[in-house]
């Protein structure tokens, strides 16, 4: 059994946004059955030890159009995890601009950790992130997240980053900062191209957030630098069932299907090569899925931070950029170095700043 394990309940494909670098497929209302949400979660209770860890999230589309069913999920699941002696994490991602009652209860749950979707500067923002009328959604955005500070919530902030943004990071970060915002989360694109003057241009933008970060520490967190801060001073990390893959980690669909990533669901198309075998309704346990090799590459020997790879925990990132679980592609390992690089500049003149 899992000493963790993590579900994702993909909750509902609709969403009331059309952000123009969606991953997750056509909008359509095919909310998740309360049954087989329930049954999910029994599941993966069963495939976890006791004193261990479901770690729970919800997922779309756009999560809290279906704020009561997750509501009601959180109660189940909270029942039957006490009755198991197993521990509950939740989280989930919203776009933040949906603000029910129900939806409201959901972000202020003080056991949920929530992250809200928003790219930084307004106008960077707004380009991608429109609804469905075709109207900008920032304004929108930022006043919930400032109820959500005035109100005491924590949660982090999702940029996603891609080639025709990615100049405009450490200034987004500055504004959101601006706004009361304390933890940063940025995401590349993997569903784009990214040539290599783009990753010039990443590396460059890594080093202002970099910056921004070392001119906040320790009241700002980032997480391009924080776990590999902790990995570089030998602080011991909290592990977690992510990324698990199809063996401590499953995402399942309304229709009951199972993927290895809620990331790789898309429109839950019945030939999509990344569904796993078997339906949510057929089993007790998440326990027969099996693990998947340990990665090695060749080309990954000479690196020198192939102890410290992040590359290798990543299996989804992996596949959505080579089609290989076991293989990262130059960006996931730009990304990765630039990201160790500039975290150890920071810590060595933080360190010689204090001496």
């Amino acid at each position: 059994m899992h000493t963790s394990f993590g579900l994702t309940l993909v909750v509902n494909h609709a969403c009331n946004l059309r952000c123009s670098y969606c991953y997750t497929g056509e909008k359509i209302r095919r909310p998740l059955p309360i049954q087989v949400g329930q049954k999910a979660i029994d599941r993966a209770i069963r495939s976890v030890q006791p004193q261990g860890t479901l770690e729970l999230s919800f997922f779309g589309g756009e999560p809290l159009i279906e704020a009561e069913l997750i509501l009601d999920l959180v109660q189940y699941a909270q029942v039957a995890a006490e009755r198991h002696d197993v521990r509950l994490a939740l989280s989930t991602t919203t776009n933040g601009t949906i603000e029910s009652p129900a939806a409201w209860s959901v972000m202020t749950l003080p056991e949920l950790e929530l992250a809200i979707s928003h790219d930084g500067l307004p106008s960077v923002h707004d380009r991608k992130r429109v609804a469905v009328d075709g109207l900008p959604s920032s304004a929108r955005v930022q006043h919930t997240m400032t109820r959500l500070i005035d109100a005491g919530q924590e949660f982090r902030v999702v940029m996603v980053v891609e080639p025709d943004n990615v100049d405009a990071l450490p200034d987004g970060m500055e504004f959101l900062h601006s706004l009361g915002i304390r933890r940063f989360d940025p995401s590349l694109n993997l569903w784009t191209t990214w040539t290599q003057a783009d990753g010039e241009h990443l590396k460059v933008a890594i080093r202002g957030a970099a910056d921004f970060w070392a001119e906040r520490l320790p009241d700002c967190s980032v997480s391009w630098f924080d776990e590999k801060a902790a990995r570089a001073s030998g602080v011991p990390i909290t592990q977690t069932a992510r990324c698990g893959f199809g063996h401590g980690e499953i995402a399942v669909t309304p229709v009951g299907n199972l993927f290895p990533c809620e990331r790789l669901v898309g429109a839950d198309e019945p030939d999509s090569p990344m569904r796993l075998s078997g339906n949510v309704m057929e089993g007790d346990d998440f326990l027969a899925m099996t693990s998947l090799t340990p990665m090695h590459t060749s080309e990954c020997d000479p690196c020198h931070l192939k102890l410290l790879c992040s590359t290798k925990i990543c299996r989804c990132s992996n596949f959505i950029r080579t089609g290989d679980v076991n293989r990262p592609d130059g960006l996931l390992c730009l990304l990765d170095q630039t990201c160790y690089q500039e975290t150890v500049r920071v810590l060595e003149s933080r360190f010689l700043s204090s001496n």
